[in-house]
């Protein structure tokens, strides 16, 4: 794996100066901006940890810079001196025989007073016979939010959401007051679309920005079918989960400096298809740590951003992401 450093707030304004320099179309970041960002709190939206004294992920076989525990302490550390002020637990695909037991983890850690873990979203298959029950057991005390399943693993068929009995599963959470997190290949945007217009009472996240390869050569399908999915009210958006998809695609490190600009594009469309009261920010740590650490995450978003108002940065980092899951 990659010996990423990590950068000082000084490394970050004159990488963004360097950036502005070059053209790549970010906004020069000024000191007093820089200050700004500082005071801006931060809820991530997708934090994972694991530990694999407890749980089993068998995808982890196949990406072994992972493949060792990464605890809530671990995460404190990552986070430092970011004024992230609360995060959202994100399920890990664990076996399907622990979801549960994951679940009750985490409502457990939810609940400690040294913890910045406000809420969670859970483990689920909206699919199976029992789902309604299974939920109905983390109504209260209110930690958990919602339910996430991914679908863009090798073994789950494109397609696979518009089952009936999947989307009656949805449907539920949306009767039970939850969300639903959509994470998806971008070819199967557009089955993302009939997912959310079958169930007018759900609220979904869409994972990742759709889990776009910002390097790709052509982004127009990604970019066509985002736009569908975000005229869809009930729709966030999640800013997060790129860093290590650009870096897999290259298998090496950005270059000094590209990390924002490699990233702005995808970022700044769907910011401007979501509009600035639909966007959230998610760490994905620690998987964001196979392209860039947690900092280097956040430092990058916040020069691609930095060009806004303080009011739509605000919303992207906190407010929105508090408003939607009733954090206060």
């Amino acid at each position: 794996m990659p010996d990423f450093q990590t950068p000082t707030r000084r490394e970050f304004l004159a990488q963004a100066g360097r950036l502005a320099a070059a053209g790549a179309a970010l906004a020069p970041v000024s000191f007093s901006q820089a200050a700004d960002m500082e005071k801006i709190p931060i809820i991530d939206t997708h934090q994972h940890l694991w530990d694999l004294k407890k749980f089993r992920l068998p995808w982890l076989k196949d990406v072994p810079e992972l493949k060792k525990d990464f605890l809530l302490a671990d995460y404190h550390e990552a986070a430092q001196d970011l004024n992230v002020v609360k995060t959202v637990y994100m399920e890990v695909d664990v076996d399907p025989a622990q979801r549960a037991a994951e679940a009750d983890y985490v409502v457990e850690l939810c609940g400690k007073k040294d913890s910045k873990m406000a809420a969670a979203v859970i483990s689920g298959r909206p699919a199976e016979e029992g789902f309604a029950a299974y939920l109905r057991k983390y109504k209260e005390p209110g930690h958990v939010k919602g339910v996430r399943q991914v679908l863009h693993t090798p073994v789950t068929p494109a397609g696979y959401c518009l089952q009936p009995a999947f989307m009656a599963g949805v449907r539920v959470l949306g009767e039970l007051g939850m969300s639903y997190d959509v994470c998806v290949r971008p070819g199967e945007l557009p089955d993302a679309v009939k997912l959310i217009d079958a169930c007018p009472d759900t609220r979904f996240i869409l994972d990742h920005c759709g889990n776009p390869n910002p390097l790709a050569k052509d982004l127009s399908p990604w970019r066509r079918d985002i736009a569908q999915v975000a005229k869809r009210e009930r729709v966030m958006c999640k800013i997060s989960g790129l860093a290590d998809k650009a870096i897999r695609s290259t298998k090496e490190p950005p270059a000094e400096g590209r990390l924002a600009e490699d990233l702005s594009p995808v970022v700044r469309h769907a910011l401007d298809v979501f509009g600035p009261d639909r966007v959230m920010f998610g760490g994905d740590w620690p998987v964001c740590t196979l392209g860039s650490s947690l900092r280097q995450w956040v430092l990058a978003l916040q020069a691609i951003v930095a060009g806004r108002r303080e009011k739509e940065q605000r919303a992207l980092f906190h407010d929105n992401a508090a408003k939607f899951y009733g954090l206060g």
